[in-house]
């Protein structure tokens, strides 16, 4: 059985320091990827999403596994959140909010594999939002992040000071603010969730 640690390969992607943010350039990745719009909170339409999404990548991982025998983590869920204005983006317009939900996948899955495994999983679970999902290159380049601790809802400062570092560094935003999910909130208390925030930038 060949074993693909995506983990301790990406590690510089997924756990970044919390002390200090660090600017990194994300690579062409796979991803398993949907669409929708509104407030992540209280929308069914995102818990739909975030169901089918991990359906999906854990019949792949299986699928592998037993077809392939090469076994690898599920990552973590990923989050690209924005407004057709960046500049109108905040914590308090949620309900206005666009997100693409995702997680990334390991290159041995292919367009054919996906496929197969959403088909699998729509026969089991009979999952809607199975038929939304898509598998897609996705290539950040260049930003920064940092590893924030506590709850969602307290993101905001944390976000500042990154946009702040941006512009201190001589770069501005560009792209959609992206945030990677390491920890589970169904199980943790909100203060010992994980979460990277990320921010893609460019030259100004």
């Amino acid at each position: 059985m060949e074993k693909l640690d995506l983990k301790k390969n990406l590690k510089y992607l997924y756990e970044p320091s919390a002390r200090e943010f660090s600017v990194v350039d994300v690579p062409l990745m796979n991803f398993i990827m949907i669409d929708g719009h509104g407030n992540p909170n209280t929308s069914e339409e995102y818990a739909e999403s975030l169901q089918a999404l991990y359906s999906a990548a854990y019949t792949l991982k299986f699928k592998i596994k037993k077809e392939r025998s090469v076994d690898y983590p599920v990552m973590a869920s990923e989050g690209l959140w924005w407004m057709d204005d960046m500049r109108e983006f905040n914590l308090a317009r949620k309900d206005d909010w666009k997100w693409t939900m995702m997680i990334m996948q390991p290159e041995i899955v292919t367009f054919q594999l996906f496929t197969q495994a959403v088909d699998e999983a729509s026969k089991k679970k009979g999952l809607p939002a199975l038929s939304q999902l898509r598998l897609e290159s996705y290539q950040e380049g260049l930003a920064t992040q940092i590893l924030y601790f506590g709850p969602y809802a307290d993101e905001g400062p944390t976000i500042s000071r990154l946009h702040q570092f941006i512009e201190e560094s001589g770069y501005s935003r560009s792209g959609k603010h992206h945030e990677i999910y390491l920890g589970d909130p169904r199980r943790s208390a909100p203060e010992k969730l994980r979460t990277v925030i990320r921010q893609p930038m460019r030259k100004s």
